[in-house]
């Protein structure tokens, strides 16, 4: 593989014309994008993933070749892949999870935010050295396309965002340990992982805890992409800012490296209990500045918009969802 410092940076994704609705696996380079169909056949972005090692050579290749590139702007650009699990990871930020305690806890002059901040980062200072990753399951065909609009259902008025860093799959694991797991991620994607507040607890059975599957499982809930941008390009996914704004102003805001557990360690911990298979998306939790934080919880009209970045103009791209009411 050359050296991706000398390497024409891309990315990959799932288009659709919007002449005729023919959906196709596509070569990204800055603002053009290359069939993927005619070298290889049928292929969806799942199939290439499949065959990973074999294919990014290839798209390595395609990016500095002359071809039938076409301009993406009048592209419907859709989710980059479907996976055959999403697996998600919660209260994975130091800073959200200190936000979180103090939102639900009873602030008296006994017992202050400030220690509530204390005990809480504690805690996760024991849970990084000893403990696992939060871990559960979303379901795939919540994703969205990165430019849909989301349909806020009517059954609550408490709906809210968590833009996210998602790792693809790119070679099945399988109790693989952390130090390897890394070399199972194909590429980096960005989520965002709406989530209808009021729903997360069980009030009727509190000792059941979280009920991620009505809080998390709307249709369109789990916007996705733009593009896949392979890990070559990203390097240290422990060194990238993730960001987005409401109308405009920003409300989330936070380098990954305030991350608890980091992806190789989510990988590895959810390899341990199931397969992961090529295309699969292991999410690694939000970071501080989310709706219930700020107050501000979406509303009809709303635009989101998401960005992850890193060092060297890297970018996975801008996702842009607005919400809208039923």
């Amino acid at each position: 593989m050359p050296d991706p410092a000398a390497s024409t940076r891309f990315g990959i994704g799932t288009f659709r014309t919007t002449a005729t609705s023919r959906e196709f696996a596509g070569l990204v380079v800055e603002e053009r994008v290359l069939d993927l169909s005619a070298r290889f056949p049928g292929a969806s972005v799942r199939d290439l993933l499949d065959e990973w090692d074999a294919v990014l050579p290839v798209l390595a290749e395609l990016a500095d070749a002359t071809g039938a590139w076409q301009p993406l702007a009048p592209l419907d650009v859709r989710a980059p892949v479907a996976p055959r699990q999403v697996v998600q990871a919660g209260a994975n930020y130091r800073t959200h999870v200190i936000e979180l305690a103090v939102q639900h806890s009873e602030i008296t002059a006994e017992r202050t935010v400030e220690q509530v901040r204390a005990e809480t980062a504690a805690m996760m200072d024991r849970r990084a050295a000893e403990g696992t990753p939060y871990l559960f399951l979303g379901l795939p065909t919540v994703i969205g396309g990165p430019y849909d609009d989301v349909v806020l259902p009517d059954y609550s008025h408490e709906h809210d965002w968590e833009l996210e860093l998602a790792a693809v799959i790119g070679r099945r694991a399988f109790r693989v340990d952390r130090d390897e797991a890394l070399d199972h991620v194909a590429g980096y994607t960005i989520v965002n992982d709406l989530t209808t507040r009021d729903l997360v607890f069980r009030r009727d059975m509190p000792e059941i805890g979280t009920d991620w599957f009505r809080a998390k499982n709307a249709p369109g809930f789990l916007p996705t992409g733009p593009f896949l941008v392979p890990s070559r390009f990203v390097g240290d996914p422990a060194d990238l800012r993730v960001t987005l704004t409401l109308n405009g102003d920003t409300m989330q805001d936070e380098s990954t490296k305030d991350m608890i557990f980091d992806v190789a360690a989510l990988v590895a911990a959810a390899s341990h209990t199931v397969p992961l298979l090529p295309g699969d998306l292991v999410l690694t939790g939000s970071p501080a500045g989310n709706g219930i934080h700020h107050g501000r919880l979406l509303r009809d009209g709303d635009v989101v918009e998401g960005t992850i970045t890193g060092g060297e103009s890297l970018s996975l791209g801008t996702q842009r969802v607005r919400a809208v009411a039923p």
